[in-house]
């Protein structure tokens, strides 16, 4: 045996005998990676091996992230041939080829592609998380997993059509969480008329981005994103320049389209954004020719102009999915005076029928003539991607339009004919066109009535300061009872409560009475902390026990909300509503009495190790009823139809009893007479308790109420945060990870271990169910609080089945949103943190 022929001999029985390393970078031929051997990138981002799903026996050949804790599978070479031992090895034939083996010499999978004569190649996963196989002579790539990307889209991975290969890349979801084959949920670049991404169920639409130009929600912080369109690929990619930063993009098999980013703090992963979000997102919605307003709660879908509901009948029961139809009103609609109305903020339409046009470089002018020259063209836009304008043109049905209510988004200008054309034009413009003549109407009634007007304002104002004088001599006669009640001279001259022009029925309290019962506001004395500010106990000269609740100066609330509060809870009277005993406004000072709670606020003990036993499944039952009645005074009963707007198990007080007692009336509102709901511009309250309506578009109604008692029933229930996180699966929330078990008929997993002894099962599994239907993401799903206390009351009604709840899985968004560890409400109204009176 010559010495070449031994040297060959010994270096296979050291590859035999002496498993691949685990920490090289490159694979090259005669070697191997076995199970249990890794293959890892140079700065060690991510490792190829062998790994089985969490349930699963079976084996699999990936990739995944090396610096992240949990197992994050990102690319599946046999995803549907899966072995079921140990056996498999990865390794380069003498073809060139990357191919994977079992015990039994099948091959499962290979890169299958030609290699030019007898160069080698050489494999290497890249930080990029891309494995590549090169031809060692030219460094030529032959072959990269990027073109074949499962459910995970990386930074820098392109998604679209190379032109060149051929290869269409998109992703699929896994079948389930324990089975990496192909599931049905697809997501890929669109590309029969202008690009645009779609997601779908099988082969049925489900989601869509819009099209290019895309406005989309993943262009965000510093992510940034890049459309690739020349003569190799037509192509979509996205990255951030910070390389450190650990993100993906999947395609989950729930139907769930989501960009996730490693939060290396707190172990897991965080959403980042996800879609499709609300019902509007769905593709479809409405049928054809219409919009889907996601802020509209009495119904999302409305005909665009021109247009009028297909089946009414369907309409008019709030089933949109047939969608509108052209209205017949004779008029041709080509050369006959026609023109457009622009429906404005929205996702463009697509047209599935004739397709859509893209002209490149086109006014806004001349895309409008150019749809009108033709008679098939039924709308178009004008997009501006930063260089230069283009007109983007439709000739066929209209299909998913979804309207926003923030600015950014394109506007959509709609064929009319001439009749709808001139009767949109009143409508825009009838007031600015006859201002002159409305100016010149008011006027003339205005200047003689003038006299009687300041007339009138002279006997308003001796009526109001008479008024006044009576109010303080009312409480001049109060002034020896048990309670100092401030000096009508002096602290209330020129009070702010009094010119509010509003009658409060409160005793007002003497800054120096509130000093003697809080000690001067002792820090022994604060029991906790909210938006309005501290919370001290006070003991007044006759004994009574009170709680002082003092404005601090970096509060974001002030005079305002203590006069809505003072107005409100001082004419409410019910058990299960915190009393107020008066306010206290001195200079700077502004300050709300209350009775005393002894055991705080709810929160204070169901989320506490030590102390959540203390409530037994009876005594959390009767709190859920408590409250229910609680909220149901409010919104029904009471004199003042009432919408609380932070329902929050902080602002649940209990008594010596342990009953509950609503608090925090601060950022309530009243809804008039037959009044549904409302709107503000300004959205307070606190993230995890506040409705979907209400958190993003800022409408609320007693179901906005209902939203936030469906997430304290759970919180209750199962003694966990809705805000919290869960080890099995981090990115839910306590209403995801509910919902699940729901799903699974494991519900009742979801009990607090600290009551596993004392709960009724029927019992916490009907609560359970009421949740869940409190929670739902349709407002006009959920009961009122009506139904609601007669579900909880009586096993005799059947439930109905809840749908798919809102804000399943934790975004980053609300982490953005948060002070602390507790998140707080918007414009600093209140924080999670105050432990109650």
């Amino acid at each position: 045996m010559n010495s070449d022929k031994m040297l060959k001999i010994l270096i296979l029985v050291f590859l035999f005998f002496f498993p691949f390393c685990s920490s090289t970078e490159t694979l090259t031929q005669n070697q191997s990676i076995k199970d249990g051997q890794t293959l890892i990138s140079k700065e060690k981002n991510f490792s190829i091996g062998f790994f089985s799903p969490a349930n699963s026996s079976y084996r699999y050949l990936g990739i995944w992230f090396a610096k992240v804790t949990e197992l994050t599978v990102v690319w599946v070479a046999n995803r549907n041939d899966p072995f079921n031992d140990s056996s498999g090895v990865l390794s380069i034939m003498q073809d060139g080829n990357l191919v994977l083996h079992d015990g039994f010499n099948r091959s499962l999978w290979s890169t299958n592609v030609s290699v030019q004569g007898q160069a080698s190649t050489a494999a290497q996963l890249l930080d990029s998380g891309n494995l590549v196989l090169v031809q060692e002579n030219n460094k030529t790539v032959l072959w990269q997993s990027f073109d074949y990307p499962t459910d995970t889209w990386l930074p820098n991975m392109s998604i679209g059509l190379n032109w060149r290969t051929g290869l269409d890349r998109f992703l699929t979801s896994w079948k389930s969480r324990d089975d990496p084959g192909t599931g049905d949920c697809i997501f890929k670049l669109n590309l029969n008329e202008t690009p645009q991404f779609f997601f779908y169920k099988g082969s049925i639409p489900y989601y869509r981005t819009g099209p290019w130009p895309w406005r989309s929600s993943a262009i965000k912080s510093n992510c940034k994103t890049t459309f690739i369109n020349n003569g190799d690929e037509i192509a979509y990619q996205y990255f951030f320049d910070d390389p450190t930063f650990i993100t993906r993009v999947v395609v989950d098999n729930s139907g769930l389209l989501q960009h996730l980013v490693w939060n290396d703090g707190e172990h897991r992963w965080k959403e980042f954004w996800s879609a499709p979000t609300y019902r509007c997102d769905k593709y479809g919605q409405c049928g054809a020719y219409s919009v889907c307003n996601p802020g509209d709660v009495d119904f999302e879908c409305s005909c665009l102009p021109g247009y009028e509901p297909k089946s009414p009948r369907q309409w008019y029961l709030r089933e949109g999915s047939e969608g509108c139809v052209r209205k017949k009103s004779g008029l041709s609609m080509c050369g006959n005076g026609e023109g457009f109305v622009k429906v404005e903020r929205v996702k463009a339409p697509f047209s599935s029928v004739a397709g859509q046009m893209y002209l490149s470089i086109m006014s806004y002018e001349g895309c409008e003539q150019a749809c009108l020259r033709n008679c098939s063209c039924t709308a178009f836009t004008s997009l501006n991607d930063g260089n230069e304008t283009n007109c983007l043109q439709w000739y066929g049905e209209l299909m998913d339009i979804l309207v926003h209510d923030v600015e950014g988004y394109q506007s959509l200008n709609v064929r009319v004919d001439a009749a709808d054309l001139a009767k949109n034009t009143r409508k825009s413009g009838g007031f600015l066109g006859n201002k002159g003549r409305l100016a010149l109407v008011v006027t003339s009634i205005a200047v003689p009535l003038l006299p009687v007007i300041l007339l009138a304002h002279i006997w308003l104002r001796k009526k109001k300061r008479k008024k006044t004088r009576g109010f303080r001599t009312a409480k001049r006669k109060l002034h020896n009872q048990s309670v100092n009640f401030t000096d009508t001279k002096g602290s209330l001259e020129g009070n702010e409560l009094e010119d509010s022009n509003t009658n409060f029925d409160l005793p007002i309290f003497d800054l120096s009475c509130l000093v003697a019962a809080t000690d001067n506001f002792s820090p022994a004395n604060k029991l906790g902390q909210g938006g309005f500010g501290p919370v001290f106990k006070g003991q007044l000269r006759n004994g009574q026990h009170i709680a002082v609740k003092r404005l601090s100066k970096s509060s974001g609330q002030g005079i305002e909300e203590l006069k809505n509060e003072v107005q409100l809870i001082g004419k409410l009277q019910h058990r299960n509503l915190v009393k107020m005993l008066g306010c206290c406004i001195q200079g700077e000072e502004k300050m709300l009495i209350y009775e005393y709670m002894s055991n705080k606020s709810l929160n204070f003990f169901i989320f506490d190790p030590t102390r959540c036993s203390t409530l037994n499944w009876s005594k959390r039952f009767e709190i859920i009823i408590g409250i229910a009645r609680g909220i149901l005074y409010l919104h029904h009963d009471s004199r003042l139809r009432i919408i609380h707007r932070d329902l929050k198990t902080s602002n649940i007080l209990l008594d010596d009893e342990m009953n509950p007692k609503i608090s925090d009336f601060g950022v309530a509102r009243i809804l008039n007479g037959d009044q549904i709901q409302d709107r503000t511009n300004r959205v307070v309250g606190t993230y995890g308790y506040m409705s979907p309506e209400y958190a993003v578009f800022g409408k609320f109604s007693a179901k906005s109420d209902v939203f936030s008692f469906g997430v304290i029933l759970l919180e209750i229930v199962s003694g966990k945060k809705n805000n919290g996180s869960y080890m099995e699966h981090p990115s839910l929330t306590l209403i995801g990870h509910v919902w699940e078990l729901w799903r699974e008929d494991r519900a009742l997993d979801i009990v607090d271990s600290s009551i596993n002894e004392s709960y009724v099962p029927h019992e916490a599994l009907r609560s359970i169910q009421i949740g869940l239907l409190c929670v739902q993401e349709d407002v006009r799903d959920r009961p009122d609080m009506l139904e609601v206390l007669l579900m909880l009351g009586t096993d005799a009604i059947t439930l109905p089945s809840p749908k798919q709840p809102a804000f399943i899985f934790r975004t980053a968004s609300d982490d953005l949103k948060s002070v602390s560890k507790g998140s707080c409400s918007v414009n600093e109204v209140t924080l999670t943190e105050a432990e109650g009176r």
